[in-house]
């Protein structure tokens, strides 16, 4: 016992010494000051514009996703298809990135001729210095109104002409603020309408089946299981895919 409290003794005096010592450096030190200079006071204005267009690229392209989905015609695709995947009745066949991702490619066959009349009247000129920055930005918006205001309706339009407090009278003059959610809601109602169609025969098909199911006296066999290899079936001798992608490309024609 008398070994072990000596121990603890020398023990707390090595650790007494070690915080007096480190004590005393501690209260030794001074804080310097910090004199932080970045560049030269010539060059701080460049540098903040510098720094202020990387900001603004980098919020461009963190937007750009949500501006192709919402200026193109990739939202009413991507709807019509999870219409049919409901009305189908397959759950997640196909799955949602095969559905995106058809949705984009269709988004690009649509848009590509805006997209090329954007980089002729914009891009090049821009990049020939025939254009101000300013100038080619307004010049490449023009192909694009003109299609939002080709697939937005008037009633949509006026909603939210008449909820701006504003005076256009036109859609391809009218601000991008009014224009955007009015094509957005366009595009919606007319997904809607599509979808709508789409699930008139597989509805009919599920009433038809539950209705045999019930003359048969087989209530306790879910109707879902006999009618959804019927719609497959179905769907695929009427060349579904080829009917509704069709029909989706003729309602931006029209």
């Amino acid at each position: 016992m008398m070994k072990r409290k000596r121990i603890l003794f020398l023990m707390f005096l090595c650790f007494g010494a070690c915080f007096a010592a480190w004590g005393q450096q501690a209260s030794s030190l001074t804080a310097p000051g910090l004199n932080i200079q970045i560049g030269t006071p010539g060059e701080d204005a460049e540098g903040l514009g510098q720094a202020i267009r990387i900001v603004l690229l980098l919020t461009v392209l963190s937007l750009a996703p949500s501006f192709v989905i919402l200026t193109t015609s990739f939202t009413r695709i991507l709807v019509v298809f999870g219409f049919l995947r409901r009305a189908l009745g397959t759950q997640s066949a196909p799955p949602t990135q095969v559905l995106a991702g058809l949705s984009l490619f269709l988004t690009i066959f649509i848009m590509l001729p805006v997209w090329k009349q954007i980089d002729k009247e914009a891009i090049k000129p821009y990049q020939a210095k025939e254009l101000s920055a300013e100038k080619a930005w307004e010049a490449g918006f023009k192909p694009l109104r003109k299609f939002m205001a080709s697939q937005t309706g008037e009633t949509e339009f006026a909603l939210f002409v008449e909820l701006g407090g504003t005076q256009v009278q036109e859609m391809e003059q009218a601000e991008m603020s009014l224009l955007v959610p009015a094509f957005i809601l366009s595009e919606l109602k007319t997904a809607f309408k599509l979808g709508f169609l789409i699930y008139l025969p597989f509805l009919l098909i599920d009433l038809v089946t539950a209705t045999v199911l019930m003359s048969l006296g087989m209530m306790m066999l879910p109707p879902m299981m006999v009618s959804l290899p019927i719609k497959i079936l179905f769907f695929v001798l009427a060349d579904g895919w080829t009917v509704l992608i069709r029909g989706i490309l003729a309602s931006f024609m029209g």
